[in-house]
């Protein structure tokens, strides 16, 4: 009981009710594949980014944040797998997707220096005064374009109160032209050029390399900043106002640096290079170096790499040694709680069958371990139905399901001629059955089966899949999407890849992971709580009252609560053994709904006589 030393009245707040428990999240998605452009962890000449997965909520930010739906790895044959299931993501209803770049790597796990695109400035000099880097891999780094132009102000010299010249609303490490007059029409000159700063005495003066002067009249002073625009493909951003004094908020060197940016997904970062001397350059020689850069011009180099491999999709687990060397690949993905649906659409960019059995076993071997998410697997390209029968063969868990055929898009990377029919594309269906899913959980909630669902942003299915050929299919575990006339396409199938009967449909095994989940999360105030029958009794409280609520909205059979479920977490649930080694245990039994699989109406003819007898 709470300790009482002084003599007086004490008033206590106190809950009468039970501890609720929330329910979690199911529709949150995670993909783990290559991008056109994007964060990534790595280390380069002793900058380590470490970024987490990216979490996007629209096909808009996905482009913004990893490129445009053009090929990777100089391969123009094969699509871009992930950037073309995020769009079918959102295009059927999904609304959040962390997506976990995957980018090639040595032996080591570090990415070469020479898939970074750069620009040293100005470009023609043997050592270049800055430079101009692009903040991730990728061959679409030799794509970005960067401009600089001068933004001069007016003449800022005034007089205050004492008669003393003065720079109007100065800030420290504000580069200015100290000139007679003002040309705006002709570049700056080095030696004209002068950094604000204070005095000891808390006047203004100019800083330059011959050391501090005083602010005079006769001469005019005028603010430089500059504007600087980058631009990859159709995208643009522009950065107005820069300053070039290292100091200040909005210097150059801040806004547009690595590791924290003001723009998240800026496309570029400024280096300084250091001269003979080992000193960073000036304010002035590093202006003069940037207005160099009058027109658009290329960075370069950049590159894919050598091509992924399955243990880059599988990444590596964070090193507990070293915070420079986080979690990468579908490992990232599970530094993220609120995932509950995973794809890795470049599973079929391999073409090896044994490769694409290890992508997949990362995969489930991702889902299980985790245990509160399930795996959305897709079959190899052009796959018969004998093909995929033997595909599924190789794989036994309640954890992961299997749909079959590929889809047919209209090739959104392609402008279509005029008079010729437009280009037509197959991609793997897993980014539109994870956006169904999503759609189901938020229109019907997490215990409905994500099947008859009509699949949204298809022309056609590459397969046809007939109701005899099915009939091979479903018992196997493989979820078929089917084309019915006047019904459109549709998911025809919500099977797990498990041979365990109990989790056969995706539904249930989805609906025991969000219950358990949310028990999971809810109920963590109960560690450490005096382990008594009043303890007992709190925690049976706050599931029942959980459970009848899931109950309430069609998630679990029965007519009463006593039918849908029971929670037990008393002296029959629990041996003193378990009670001396601090075990609180708490059985609870639910009754899910199964999917109507198979509607059956039976029919026969019914007479008079037959009514009589």
């Amino acid at each position: 009981m709470p300790e009482y030393l002084t003599p007086g009245v004490y008033v206590e707040e106190t809950s009468f009710r039970s501890r609720s428990i929330e329910g979690v999240p199911t529709s949150t998605c995670g993909m783990a594949g290559a991008t056109r452009y994007g964060p990534v962890p790595y280390q380069l000449d002793g900058l380590a980014m470490v970024p987490e997965p990216v979490l996007v909520t629209s096909y808009t930010e996905f482009e913004r944040a990893f490129g445009d739906l053009d090929p990777l790895f100089g391969d123009v044959s094969t699509p871009n797998y992930l950037g073309l299931s995020a769009r079918a993501f959102f295009a059927n209803g999904g609304r959040r997707l962390y997506i976990s770049r995957v980018f090639p790597r040595d032996e080591n796990g570090n990415i070469a220096a020479d898939n970074f695109a750069a620009l040293g400035v100005p470009v023609a000099a043997p050592a270049p005064v800055v430079r101009w880097r692009a903040r991730w891999p990728g061959a679409s780094g030799g794509e970005i374009t960067v401009q600089v132009a001068l933004q001069r102000s007016k003449n800022l010299i005034v007089r205050d109160r004492l008669g003393r010249a003065q720079v109007s609303g100065a800030q420290p490490g504000w580069l200015v032209e100290v000139v007679p007059a003002i040309n705006e029409s002709q570049p700056p000159a080095a030696g004209d050029l002068r950094v604000l700063a204070r005095a000891a005495d808390g006047t203004w003066v100019y800083r330059g390399d011959a050391g501090d002067e005083p602010i005079t009249d006769g001469r005019q002073a005028s603010h430089l900043r500059i504007s600087v625009t980058v631009s990859m493909g159709e995208r643009t951003d522009v950065y107005t106002e820069l300053e070039l004094g290292p100091d200040h908020p909005r210097s150059v060197y801040n806004v547009l640096n690595a590791e924290d940016p003001a723009d998240e997904f800026a496309l570029v970062w400024l280096e300084r290079v250091p001269g003979p001397d080992n000193q960073p350059p000036s304010a002035a020689a590093a202006l003069a170096a940037l207005l160099t850069l009058t027109q658009p011009t290329f960075l370069a180099g950049g590159g894919d790499g050598p091509g992924l491999t399955p243990g880059d999709v599988a990444g590596r687990v964070a090193d507990p040694d070293d915070l420079r060397r986080p979690a990468t690949g579908l490992n990232a993905l599970g530094e993220i709680e609120d995932i509950a649906i995973v794809a890795v659409p470049d599973t079929v960019r391999f073409t090896d069958e044994d490769e694409q059995k290890t992508v997949v076993d990362s995969l489930i071997e991702h889902c299980s371990s985790l245990r509160y998410r399930i795996g959305i697997v897709d079959p190899p390209a052009q796959s018969s139905i004998s093909q995929v029968r033997q595909f599924r063969s190789r794989f036994d868990t309640t954890y992961a399901a299997l749909y079959y055929p590929w889809v047919e898009i209209v090739d959104p990377t392609r402008r279509p001629d005029p008079g010729s029919p437009p280009s037509k594309l197959l991609i793997p269906p897993s980014g539109y059955v994870a956006g169904i899913y999503a759609r189901s959980d938020i229109e019907r909630g997490v215990h409905k089966a994500p099947a008859n669902e009509v699949v949204l942003g298809i022309t056609r299915f590459e397969t046809n899949v007939t109701f005899q050929r099915q009939a091979v299919l479903n018992p196997e575990g493989i979820n078929a999407l089917r084309f019915f006339e006047g019904r459109s396409n549709r998911v025809w199938g919500a099977r797990t890849m498990s041979s365990d009967p109990e989790w056969k449909y995706v539904n249930v095994r989805r609906l025991f992971i969000y219950l358990e989940r949310s028990i999971d999360r809810s109920t963590q105030w109960a560690v450490f709580e005096p382990n008594n029958e009043r303890l007992w009794a709190s925690i049976r409280q706050t599931i029942e009252d959980f459970l009848l609520v899931t109950w309430r909205s069609g998630a679990l059979m029965g007519n009463r609560p006593e039918e849908a479920y029971f929670v037990r977490c008393d002296r029959t649930t629990m041996t003193q053994n378990d009670l001396d080694n601090g075990r609180l245990i708490c059985l609870i039994g639910v009754a899910p709904t199964y999917p109507a699989e198979f509607v059956i109406f039976r029919i026969g003819q019914w007479t008079a006589d037959a009514n009589r007898a």
